[in-house]
């Protein structure tokens, strides 16, 4: 027999009744952040509560607030950047999961602390072949894409075949099992905006044929067919709008963060495309999962932007990551690649209203912790770097 979640989809909790010991019966409750990682970030891990009677955050949760109405969920792109921090998440929460992820872009790395372990299963497996799931299924979740700019130009094909059949295929995992979709769009679906913040009624400035279309409209596309099994099947969806995030296992993939660490590390001039006026927004990655399981809580589809609404020019996201380095690095300018947004900053009015939810990390905070994880990750490289650089004041 399917399992049943509540029509709410929160954890359903008997609360006590302070005054006579009762239980208020249809009182249901979601806690958010149930297991930060405390990777070493001023005020993590940090926990709430969403009350749907009263529509409030509560500071304070009540007693098992590990609870969720997810047994067993699958998840897309699971060895991706965000695709492993949610398995985490989740498995943490008591939640089977099932990883799959053909590794086209993923690494196993990002999954060591899960492999092997009981309650998680890998599938090497592309979700633009049809994918058979045996047993109940909760909750699928579709991480499954190329992220970052020089990825989905690498693979534009790919690119687009996994936010078309392979968002299908998932689609048809979730209808044959009764089982809530979450979709990971993207804030690329806005194109180059020409207002900010962008709100979720914003239908977006996009070149259709640009050389990020193949990502743009492949999520474009991803959306309708959410939307249209919503409609046609009654299947239960939620549409998230990702906003640039960042945080450990984030590779050197072009995006911005990860490519300014590096260099900044390696004493490497910081390479600003166009003039660095060009604005971005940056959320953790811890933040940004407690966004994505609020919203995979909540009743309502979406879409729904979810990312921090702190704006910086990619200029001064550089000086940050020089004076946190303690860099030599020096910026340089080359031309602004085609279609690269001018501003790119979230309205998440609606992750407010609706459970409850806005970031907490701030970027110093949120870098110095992904500053860490670099220098761990690439020790050795420093390392040799740093005996180049004694070797060279040696000689002098």
């Amino acid at each position: 027999m399917r399992r049943t979640r509540p029509a709410c989809a929160s954890a359903r909790l008997s609360h006590p009744d302070s005054t006579n010991g009762s239980h208020e019966s249809g009182r249901s409750i979601w806690m958010g952040c149930f297991l930060g990682t405390g990777l070493g970030v001023p005020g993590l891990p940090y926990r709430f509560a969403f009350d749907t009677i009263t529509g409030k955050r509560m500071t304070s949760a009540p007693n098992n607030e590990k609870k969720t109405w997810m047994k067993r969920v699958v998840v897309s792109g699971s060895a991706g950047f965000l695709g492993s921090h949610l398995c985490e998440r989740l498995h943490g929460m008591g939640v089977e999961v099932i990883g799959v992820d053909n590794l086209l872009t993923g690494h196993m790395e990002n999954l060591s602390s899960l492999i092997g372990k009981e309650g998680f299963t890998f599938l090497h497996h592309n979700v633009v072949n049809y994918l058979h799931i045996s047993g109940e299924v909760d909750a699928v979740l579709h991480f499954a894409s190329a992220a970052s700019p020089p990825d989905y130009m690498d693979h534009p094909i790919q690119t687009l075949k996994v936010g078309a059949h392979g968002t299908v295929n998932m689609l048809g995992v979730a209808k044959a099992k009764g089982a809530r979709f979450l979709m990971a769009s993207t804030s690329e679906v806005y194109g180059d905006p020409q207002i900010s913040p962008q709100p979720e009624e914003y239908w977006g400035h996009v070149n259709p044929i640009g050389v990020r279309s193949v990502y743009d409209e492949a999520k474009r596309y991803a959306e309708a067919a959410c939307m249209a099994y919503h409609r046609t099947h009654g299947l239960d969806v939620r549409i998230a709008r990702i906003f640039n995030c960042y945080g450990p296992r984030l590779r050197r993939d072009g995006r911005v963060v990860p490519a300014f660490l590096h260099q900044a590390l390696m004493g490497n001039n910081i390479t600003v495309f166009g003039d660095g006026t060009q604005t971005r927004s940056f959320c953790y990655v811890d933040d940004l999962i407690d966004g994505l399981l609020g919203f995979l809580h909540c009743d309502y589809v979406g879409p729904v932007n979810v990312g921090n609404p702190e704006e910086y020019t990619v200029l001064e996201l550089a000086k940050i990551i020089v004076e946190l380095t303690d860099s030599v690095s020096e910026v340089v300018y080359r031309d602004l690649p085609a279609d690269d947004p001018k501003q790119r900053c979230p309205d998440i009015s609606k992750a407010k209203s609706l459970f409850g939810w806005e970031p907490n990390v701030d970027l110093r905070d949120g870098l110095t912790t992904t500053l860490q994880w670099f220098r761990a990750e690439f020790g050795r490289e420093l390392s040799e770097l740093d005996q180049r650089v004694a070797l060279q004041r040696k000689g002098q």
